[in-house]
């Protein structure tokens, strides 16, 4: 039986998603409730992998479990007894045999948080990205719409330890909310690459505090390079939800 799950974490408790050597790995977690429920090792599938101190609101995941072991409304209790507090099974159900939580995914949704304010909130450590001072948000949105739409992103992403990919994506959408001096920056896009949507926030809001020039950032998306060395904190971001 295939299930599928909706997983919330506080990411500042694990090395990301994908499993780690140390078994200190958000997918670590689950996978070690699963053999205890199942008897035996079971593969927990994830849409994506999230970096160390990242957060989930709705990061997709799927597994592959006995028909006999429990029934299916039984499950979701059972799993979240049995992992951390930091990580949490929101919803569970019955999958259909050919779903699958990477493969079967359309694109995703990111939020990226920032606090404007002059001091940091300590509740606010490891949930949001602290820029002082006075960011020009017409800037900050005219970066924003340079970066939308269908692109090499080779310049905004950092190189992973597997073979090189395709770096062209689609981002559909990025929205930018202000509530006083708490911002947001909502990307939505049919898939990100290794640390895209850190590399964007900081190139953004760079070009709003004018140290970085629009004119250099619409350079690096048309010539895909030279690659950007500004990443956001890790803490500031949250996968929102996976789109199917």
């Amino acid at each position: 039986m295939r299930l599928r799950m909706t997983v919330a974490y506080d990411g500042t408790q694990f090395s990301g998603w994908q499993s780690q050597a140390h078994g200190k790995a958000v997918q670590d977690a689950l996978e070690s409730a699963f053999r205890l429920l199942c008897g035996g090792r079971v593969v927990v599938h994830g849409s994506g992998r999230t970096d160390a101190g990242v957060h989930a609101e709705g990061q997709s995941a799927h597994v592959d479990v006995p028909d006999d072991r429990l029934p299916v409304g039984e499950w979701l209790a059972a799993v979240n007894a049995n992992i951390p507090p930091g990580v949490r099974v929101m919803s569970l159900r019955k999958a259909a045999p050919d779903f699958h939580a990477r493969f079967s995914a359309r694109g995703k949704i990111y939020r990226y948080s920032i606090w404007n304010g002059p001091v940091m909130p300590p509740l606010l450590i490891n949930r949001a990205w602290h820029v002082p001072g006075q960011p020009d948000p017409d800037l900050l949105k005219a970066a924003c719409a340079s970066l939308t739409g269908r692109h090499d992103f080779a310049a905004f992403c950092a190189r992973g330890s597997k073979a090189p990919e395709p770096t062209t994506r689609t981002l559909s959408a990025i929205r930018l909310s202000r509530k006083g001096p708490a911002w947001t920056l909502t990307f939505q896009g049919d898939g990100f690459l290794y640390k895209m949507v850190r590399m964007l926030a900081a190139s953004a809001v760079r070009c709003a505090i004018g140290r970085f020039p629009l004119d250099e950032l619409r350079r690096r998306l048309k010539d895909a390079g030279p690659r950007t060395s500004h990443v956001a904190p890790a803490g500031g971001l949250c996968l929102v939800r996976v789109l199917y």
